[in-house]
Formats: C-alpha cells, sequence, structure tokens
C-alpha cells in the first residue's frame, strides 16, 4: 500500500503543508501576549534547552544512520526521521515564539479581594455541595490534574472578579451551574 508521503513530491507538499502551518501559528502567537509567571517562564526555557540539547541531536543521529543504509529515495527511516525533524523544529518554533511573547506576572501586586489570575479559589457547587479548589493560570500553566485552571476556561471566565460570598452563574457545555466562592487565596 502506497501513501502520499512515498514519493518525493508527496513528501515535499508534506513539508510545504507544515511550513504553511507554522507561519500561521506563528502569526497568531505573534500577536498574543503570553501570560506566564516566573516558574511557567523558567519551565518553558528548560524545555527548549531539552529540545535542543538532547532531542534534535537524537534525530540527527536517526538521520545519520538512515542516510548510511543507502538510497533515501525507498528508505522509509529516513523519510520518517526527517518528519520527525521537521516536527521537533516547528515545536521549538512555536515555544521560542511563546518565550518571546511572554508577560511575566508580578505576583506582588496580586490581592485576594476578588478572583484574578494567579488566585486560588474555593468554591461550592450550588446542585451537589461539592467544594473544589482552582487556581486561576495562564493559560500556558494550565493543568487540570493540578487544580490549575487556563484563564481562558469558561469556569475561570465565570469566577473573574468574583467576591467571597457571591455566586458565579457558569455557562459550560453541559449546561449552567452555579459556584459558591468560599475563599480566595494567593
Amino acid at each position: 500500500m502506497h501513501s502520499v508521503y512515498d514519493t518525493s513530491e508527496g513528501f515535499q507538499l508534506y513539508v510545504g503543508i507544515l511550513f504553511v502551518l507554522s507561519l500561521i501559528i506563528k502569526i497568531s502567537l505573534f500577536m498574543a501576549a503570553v501570560y506566564m509567571t516566573e516558574e511557567g517562564y523558567k519551565k518553558l526555557l528548560e524545555q527548549i534547552e531539552h529540545m535542543e540539547t538532547v532531542e534534535r541531536p537524537l534525530i540527527s543521529h536517526q538521520i545519520a544512520e538512515a542516510r548510511d543504509k543507502g538510497d533515501l529515495s525507498e528508505n522509509a527511516e529516513y523519510d520518517a526521521a526527517k518528519e520527525a525533524q521537521g516536527m521537533l523544529e516547528m515545536k521549538i518554533s512555536q515555544l521560542k515564539e511563546r518565550l518571546a511573547n511572554a508577560r511575566l506576572i508580578d505576583e506582588s501586586k496580586l490581592n485576594t479581594d476578588s478572583v484574578q489570575i494567579m488566585t486560588k479559589v474555593r468554591v461550592r457547587n450550588q446542585a451537589n455541595g461539592q467544594e473544589m479548589e482552582y487556581m486561576i493560570v495562564a493559560e500556558s500553566e494550565a493543568n487540570i490534574r493540578e487544580g490549575k485552571l487556563a484563564i481562558t476556561t469558561p469556569i475561570a471566565k465565570g469566577l473573574l472578579g468574583k467576591k467571597i460570598g457571591e455566586i458565579a452563574d457558569l455557562q459550560v457545555p453541559s449546561g449552567l451551574i452555579k459556584l459558591e466562592i468560599l475563599a480566595i487565596s494567593l
């Protein structure tokens, strides 16, 4: 079974599509500021460094090994390694763009008068009495397993600006939920 990627024209088309997609992503990232904490900024730097110092040399080694096996026109290992290289370079480029557009949040200027980015908020679901705690963070630092909600999510948007004792009516994909603000902390 042959695919479009079996020919050099198909592979060039694939690379061209990746290039156009990366340009679109770069343009959208260029226009948008990315808010993050100093911790998120450091994690992003570490991720880029890992990709450049560990993953990039590994893929280069794979390309060299595949090239040594002979005819490149029918070498699936070579094509796969080149594709992996293209994807890695695109990811590195995206992360560097995010880094270039990073705006660090000054945590010393935050307060707990109302829910805002970088605050922890404890809420109670009015329908079932379940209590939850979330930290509102920049989109790049969101991790639901750690209770970190991106500021762009419907729940975070609905909680922003609310004070202790207020009830937030939130429209989420599953319907309307009412959350009472119990506590706000840093």
